[in-house]
């Protein structure tokens, strides 16, 4: 190789070095920067405009169908650390002390956070107060001694100053220390005395735990709980309350490993079950009663701005630890109980003291976790469950309602996902509860509805532009269905009143690409389902949506050869997807006809006496003779023939009755008021052949019913 040239060698002289020694540079400054970068980059992102993130293709959009339907709503089911410290309910017994008011231990409370920087300064005044003449100052025999005196006196002046400026500010907090301070000189110069003294005191507090531990070892009996019922109700005594409210506490916690008190604080003993018995039911009976009547609150008031009223005197301070111990035992007896009949009477009285849940929020937000469990589980538990949700959500504040909407809706879409023949009245049971609940808020439930429409959409997107099996199989299960049901139930009971316009042209958008996402014969009961929610929301809101198209496509499905073998308890209502063998039944094909007719029936009668009734029918009616002039089974074939001639007949009635009118087509007022008085009286043949169709589907759901009573218990 050979040497090389001027232009070579000027170049790598002023840029081939250079070049390595800025890739280093550079490389180690990306180094430094790239997690600040990331850190802009993200914060970039989460500025963004949302309609400039939606223009490109959304990663979040693309695994938001793979989001369980609960999970879009935040809960935080933890308590709060306050009142999970506090004691357990257990109230002091001491008859000979008045009752300690709850103002004097709120005041030290918030004295100790003022002097809690002051603590170190009272542990070594105390240390130094202890420590013998000769370790107080400096001994040159002793080096180790004298560093750590220097420290501790170091401290003390640094500490000196704190106390200086704590006179200043509190002096009477000094006294305080001044006179504690003189106590601690006295029983330092008493700490050497006589070893009598000492045994003497020993025996004194020996004797006062015997004494204690006769008074625990005392068993309640029907008679005492009598007594002190009788004195609280007769004689307002806090001592006998405070008693019976420690029995109670004590019966809430009967048969269970450890009452969680040390040996000083144990209650009384319950010897057995009918005692046990006797202290719940008169507690939980006159408790609610002796609270009121204590604190004079009428019995008819259940406004939480009474209970915050009271906050701020001194009687709701002194029964306030009582009110929580009731409370607290309560709600430990709803947790650790299975009898139901206990169960649902403590529900009931426990609904009627709601008001005092104002004053502890976190035993409110436990009392709505447990009775949201109990309304999920199904049994006699779930109406007067179901009540005190329903009272919370009334009478507390918005974020109590946000709470009690949130876990319902969780609960009811954890109870759907795996779903049995014999729990389909309780799952309605549950829809129709929460619509109750989100009726009472209903701009709030909007939004949440609004959220998980919004989901379920996305979903079926996923599922219609990708067909894949599991995108599929996410839209066709229980929870997916049940969920959809559970918002057109509380758009249909709102949108006469409300304006939910939005919601009700989402939610049809989502029926109809649900019923078109499954055309097949296997997937009858789902388009059934779709059908049925098209017909309500219409009803509901007045406006026509057509479903004429889907319901003639149940007609014309290909059932292989008529006339085959006939399932003997068929129940496509209870499936989602059918059995292949079920489609060349008879049976199912008769359950087409019968299931098409009827939600016709529906959808004409909504519009029977509309002034566009015979435009409407058109189509139906040509297809409806198509479908009677090809089947060869006699007995659909009258059944189609009648309904034929039931919607003909109402074309021709409200064809006359529309040649007779003078007004105009634009005229919507006119046309709005055409054929009221008629569709008052519901006379009409067709009003006529609705209600028959409608009294046939009803025996024949209930024959249906009975038989799936009795099938032994499986999953759909």
């Amino acid at each position: 190789m050979g040497k090389l040239g001027k232009k070579a060698r000027k170049f790598a002289k002023k840029n081939l070095q250079s070049v390595y020694r800025r890739q280093r540079k550079t490389k180690a400054l990306f180094k430094k920067r790239s997690s600040s970068k990331g850190e802009k980059d993200n914060a970039e992102t989460q500025t963004m405009n949302p309609v400039e993130v939606s223009i490109g293709r959304s990663t979040d959009g693309e695994h938001t169908w793979q989001t369980s339907l609960d999970a879009i709503f935040a809960d935080d089911d933890s308590d709060v650390a306050a009142d999970a410290s506090d004691s357990d309910g257990f109230l002091s017994e001491d008859s000979s002390t008045p009752l300690v008011a709850e103002s004097d231990s709120d005041k030290y409370l918030e004295g100790a956070s003022y002097f809690g920087s002051l603590r170190s300064s009272i542990i070594f005044f105390l240390a130094y107060s202890f420590l013998p003449p000769s370790l107080r100052t400096d001994s040159s025999g002793f080096s180790t001694v004298s560093t750590q005196n220097k420290e501790v006196q170091d401290e003390l002046a640094v500490q000196k100053k704190t106390l200086d400026r704590l006179k200043k500010k509190d002096p009477e907090f000094c006294k305080f220390l001044k006179s504690y301070s003189k106590s601690v000189e006295k029983s330092r110069n008493e700490m050497y005395s006589d070893e009598d003294e000492t045994s003497n005191n020993i025996a004194v507090d020996l004797l006062v735990q015997d004494a204690a531990a006769v008074n625990r070892g005392k068993v309640l009996t029907s008679s005492i709980i009598d007594s002190w019922c009788k004195l609280v109700t007769e004689e307002h005594s806090e001592p006998a309350l405070i008693s019976l409210l420690n029995a109670y506490r004590a019966a809430c916690r009967y048969g269970s490993e450890s009452t969680g008190l040390p040996d000083t604080a144990s209650p009384r003993g319950i010897p057995d079950s009918e005692t046990f018995c006797n202290i719940l039911m008169l507690v939980l009976h006159e408790a609610d009663t002796m609270f009121r009547s204590l604190l004079k609150i009428p019995s008819s008031n259940c406004k939480k701005e009474t209970i915050l009223e009271l906050k701020s005197t001194s009687k709701w301070k002194i029964f306030k630890p009582l009110v929580k111990s009731y409370l607290r035992s309560t709600l430990y007896l709803l947790n650790q109980v299975t009898n139901s009949e206990i169960l649902a009477f403590t529900l009931n009285q426990l609904r009627a003291s709601i008001i005092f849940f104002a004053a502890f929020p976190s035993l409110l937000r436990r009392l709505v976790k447990i009775t949201v469990h109990l309304w999920a589980g199904g049994g006699p538990l779930s109406s007067p469950s179901f009540l005190i949700i329903r009272d919370v959500a009334s009478v507390f504040s918005s974020t109590s309602f946000d709470t009690c909407l949130i876990k319902t809706y969780k609960a009811y879409i954890s109870r759907c996902e795996v779903l049995e023949i014999a729990s389909i009245r309780h799952i309605e049971f549950l829809r129709n509860s929460f619509v109750e609940l989100c009726s009472l808020d209903v701009e709030k439930s909007c939004s949440k509805a609004f959220l998980s429409i919004q989901q379920l959409l996305k979903i079926l997107q996923h599922g219609l532009r990708t067909k894949a099996e599991e995108a599929v199989k996410k839209t066709c299960c229980w929870q997916y269905v049940n969920c959809i049901d559970l918002w057109v139930m509380f758009i249909s009971a709102n949108a006469r009143s409300y304006d939910l316009h939005t919601l009700l042209y989402m939610t049809i958008q989502l029926v109809n690409g649900v019923a078109y996402l499954f055309p097949g014969p296997r997937y009858f009961p789902l388009k059934v389902k779709c059908i049925q929610w098209l017909n309500r929301l219409s009803s509901a809101s007045g406006i026509f949506i057509p479903v004429a198209s889907l319901v003639l496509d149940l007609m014309e499905y290909k059932n292989g050869k008529e006339g085959g073998n006939s399932e003997n308890s068929f129940h496509a209502t209870s499936f989602l997807k059918l059995p292949k063998h079920w489609l060349k039944s008879q049976k199912f094909q008769e359950e087409c006809v019968i299931s098409a007719i009827e939600l016709l029936s529906v959808h004409f009668v909504q519009w029977s006496y509309h002034i566009s009734f015979p435009e409407l029918a058109t189509i139906a009616l040509i297809r409806l003779r198509k479908f009677y002039e090809t089947t060869t089974i006699e007995g659909l074939r009258r059944m189609v023939k009648r309904l034929i001639d039931q919607v003909e007949q109402n074309v021709e009635f409200v064809q006359k009755k529309r040649d007779e009118v003078a007004f105009s087509p634009k005229d919507h007022q006119a046309v709005d008021s055409f054929l009221q008085l008629e569709k008052g009286s519901l006379n009409s043949p067709f009003t006529q052949y609705y209600k028959s169709v409608m009294e046939k589907a009803a025996l024949r759901n209930l024959q249906k019913n009975e038989q799936r009573c009795n099938l032994p218990g499986q999953f759909l």
